[in-house]
């Protein structure tokens, strides 16, 4: 099989590949003449992550594909209906970055609960002639223990989330469209393990009472975080958003961060990506990185196995 890797792919799952007989193309493909390219090429199998879009369009004009994989959990990037319609069996990663995704989430978390984000800008520029000044204005920090911590979607992420949430004391509140009750094994160094049961709750009881809340959900049609949802939370709640930034409207985010009804928010996904809202990227209060979501070393490498695993193991 033909295979074009047009967002990379880790050198474990390449070996994987060519282990198996595939032909392996690395390389980069400009959107615009990705059609063209897979067609020329006779390409069987397509490799993306969220960079490379897999529209109807693209689909049509490439008779020669069979499979396209995403390397990571959403498919919003790829027309997975018109795909099946046409035969391509679509594959994606669901588990791989779920713990380097989850991570990211107390970074951001803690990074905003602590004021690192205001401290990183403000301290090389005053740290050697306001060092008093700044310590004081960031006395305002909480700690995460024994705070509440809202997931919204509770997949293989949400769950991770949730799981680091309870080691570092946190009480965990749970909305999720399927399933009212989940069952969570959390896994220690020494070999034991502590099981959890988690009941999920109604969307506006978990923005209640939450102290901070954390989104993982697919892209929605319409924003589900807008000034009626932000009107519902506690004061000075936190906010982390690691799945899409459609989901949260960013302007109604930031008259919340101005009236003090959000303390903070995280985001590693925004709206006009890859041009965000300068006025998003400029505010004090909002913790922020370039969609890194799954981007470790870690990550990438099991990204790379799972993705050339499944292409093995069904052919």
């Amino acid at each position: 099989m033909k295979i074009l890797v047009n967002d990379g792919i880790a050198k474990a799952g390449k070996d994987i590949l060519e282990a198996a007989g595939n032909t392996v193309i690395e390389t980069k493909v400009a959107q615009e003449q990705l059609a063209n390219y897979i067609a020329k090429n006779q390409i069987q199998a397509l490799l993306v992550r969220s960079a490379t879009k897999v529209d109807k369009k693209i689909i049509d004009k490439c008779p020669t594909l069979q499979l396209i994989g995403r390397g990571g959990v959403g498919l919003d990037n790829i027309d997975v209906a018109y795909a099946k319609s046409k035969g391509i069996r679509v594959i994606n990663t669901p588990k791989a970055s779920s713990n380097a995704v989850a991570e990211l989430v107390f970074a951001h978390m803690l990074t905003g609960a602590r004021h690192l984000q205001d401290a990183n800008r403000n301290m090389p520029l005053e740290g050697d002639s306001n060092f008093k000044k700044l310590k004081k204005s960031y006395a305002s920090a909480t700690e995460l223990k024994d705070k509440t911590l809202g997931i919204i979607g509770f997949g293989q992420i949400g769950r991770t989330v949730a799981k680091i949430a309870i080691g570092l004391g946190m009480k965990v509140l749970v909305h999720n469209k399927t399933n009212n009750t989940y069952s969570l094994e959390l896994d220690f160094y020494d070999g034991q393990t502590i099981t959890f049961t988690i009941i999920a709750m109604a969307f506006e009881e978990v923005l209640e009472k939450s102290d901070f809340i954390s989104i993982h959900i697919p892209k929605q049609k319409n924003p589900i975080f807008t000034s009626k949802e932000f009107e519902l939370m506690k004061d000075g709640v936190g906010i982390i958003n690691t799945s899409r930034g459609e989901n949260i409207n960013e302007d109604d985010l930031l008259e919340a961060i101005e009236s003090g009804k959000v303390s903070f928010a995280g985001l590693d996904v925004f709206v006009n990506e890859p041009n965000p809202q300068i006025k998003v990227l400029m505010n004090p209060s909002i913790s922020l990185t370039p969609h890194i979501g799954g981007s470790t070393q870690e990550s990438q490498e099991r990204i790379g196995i799972e993705l050339a695993n499944q292409i093995v193991e069904k052919g």
